[in-house]
């Protein structure tokens, strides 16, 4: 009689959300919007199609070697051309980028359109950190919820922190709210880019450029400026912070009464 011992398994932690940059990192991070949803989803879509054109070309070549030899083939075949594979080549490749184009398109047109927001946040490039306006809280054409947000040095960094991805004014959102963001430069060019919530825009000089943006679960998301803007380029860090509106509100309270 055998006898087996018993197999225990470790508890593994729970799986966080992946919402910054890691180490040797080759995949999205995790989507925190409906646009980087659909942004991932076109993309394994597309990659099937390439997978599949891969391994049929792949089988073409490996069959044309294996057989166009001497030993197997001594008198080669002379066929110069085939109406067939000919409309088949043509025909094929068509229908697989009509394929693609319909769901791009969708996508494509989904990123410009922005749902009766019911909040309009602004921010403003500068050399080298952001500035940020809640617009539905002005008061006699004064702002009252505005604050730049610096990096945070690596020196000062606490336990936790990610080296230069922390700044010390997070921006705020409410979570199944859609939200307004007016992207604007003060100096030179700038690019407002977070890549959980799939929008990358960039911030024009005097230009504003308007992006839709609604957060579908609370977490912390992290981003960077993506245009060459200068010397300090790489320290213009972006920290979206979604929580539930009843906290956002709070939040609101406390601005102003500050202000």
């Amino acid at each position: 009689m055998l006898v087996f011992p018993l197999l225990v398994f470790p508890r593994f932690p729970m799986i966080s959300r992946l919402d910054a940059p890691q180490p040797w990192q080759t995949n999205f991070q995790d989507p925190a919007t409906p646009i980087m949803q659909g942004i991932i989803d076109l993309h394994h879509d597309i990659c099937f199609f390439l997978i599949s054109i891969v391994i049929f070309v792949g089988w073409m070549l490996g069959r044309t070697i294996w057989h166009f030899n001497s030993t197997s083939n001594p008198v080669p075949s002379k066929i110069i051309h085939g109406t067939t594979i000919e409309i088949l080549w043509t025909i094929t490749p068509s229908l697989i980028l009509v394929f693609i184009a319909v769901p791009s398109f969708a996508l494509l047109y989904s990123m410009d359109e922005v749902v009766d927001p019911a909040i309009t946040l602004k921010a403003i490039g500068h050399q080298w950190y952001w500035s940020y306006e809640y617009s539905d809280y002005n008061q006699n054409d004064e702002s009252l919820i505005n604050f730049d947000s610096y990096m945070i040095p690596e020196s000062d960094l606490e336990m936790g922190q990610l080296r230069l991805l922390e700044v010390d004014n997070r921006i705020v959102l409410p979570v199944q709210t859609h939200i307004r963001l007016l992207i604007t430069a003060a100096d030179v060019l700038h690019s407002w880019a977070v890549p959980s919530l799939g929008i990358k825009c960039d911030a024009v000089p005097g230009r504003l450029n308007q992006v839709h943006l609604f957060l579908k679960r609370e977490g912390v998301f992290y981003g960077q400026c993506s245009e060459l803007c200068g010397t300090n380029h790489a320290f213009m860090p972006i920290v979206v912070e979604g929580v539930p509106l009843e906290n956002y509100t709070n939040w609101v309270a406390n601005k102003i009464s500050e202000a």
